[in-house]
């Protein structure tokens, strides 16, 4: 009773704390491939919720959700965590990865930032894939506070188990914008 009562403390503060950032969807579009995702407390510091869901049109689908922990490091914003991804490669089986990582953003004045995230999940924390790698960085222009473009490059791949080939859902430039709430 006391563990149940531990955790559902915790999961309320959780909440609490998540409900008083901004909510944001955004949508990136490249050659081949679209991924969607939502965020919340994102740009502030203390915890971050986010979902995503990758689509190629060569290799298949990754959606998941992400938690994170946002630390302002003087001008900077560090981000350290981890995501649930379901992964459905076109060539091989579906399964699950687990990639621990993180990410920087740097503002260059009001309306202007630069990102940059990474995450990796090795065979033992991946499940129908050896491994899992995810990298993006871009340029962020926020001309209203509510909306932002984005233009930058993302990197994201499957790696076959058991004689599957690697299945790539991103490799190239994207223009993305966002719509926060």
């Amino acid at each position: 009773m006391k563990k149940y009562l531990v955790a559902c403390t915790t999961a309320a503060l959780m909440m609490t704390t998540l409900s008083a950032h901004a909510i944001g969807v955004n949508a990136e579009i490249g050659q081949h491939y679209t991924n969607l995702g939502f965020g919340m407390g994102t740009t502030t510091s203390g915890l971050e919720l986010t979902g995503s869901w990758a689509h190629s049109d060569n290799d298949g689908d990754v959606a998941g959700l992400g938690l994170g922990y946002n630390i302002p490091l003087g001008p900077f914003m560090a981000t350290v965590g981890g995501k649930a991804l379901y992964t459905s490669p076109k060539n091989g089986s579906d399964g699950y990865a687990v990639p621990l990582g993180g990410g920087l953003q740097l503002p260059l004045g009001r309306y202007v930032s630069l990102y940059g995230e990474g995450y990796y999940a090795p065979d033992s924390l991946s499940s129908g894939i050896n491994n899992y790698k995810e990298a993006n960085a871009g340029i962020r222009i926020t001309p209203v506070r509510l909306i932002s473009v984005d233009v930058g490059y993302r990197y994201q791949a499957l790696e076959g188990k058991d004689s599957s080939r690697d299945n790539t859902i991103a490799d190239g430039a994207y223009v993305g914008g966002a719509v926060n709430f």
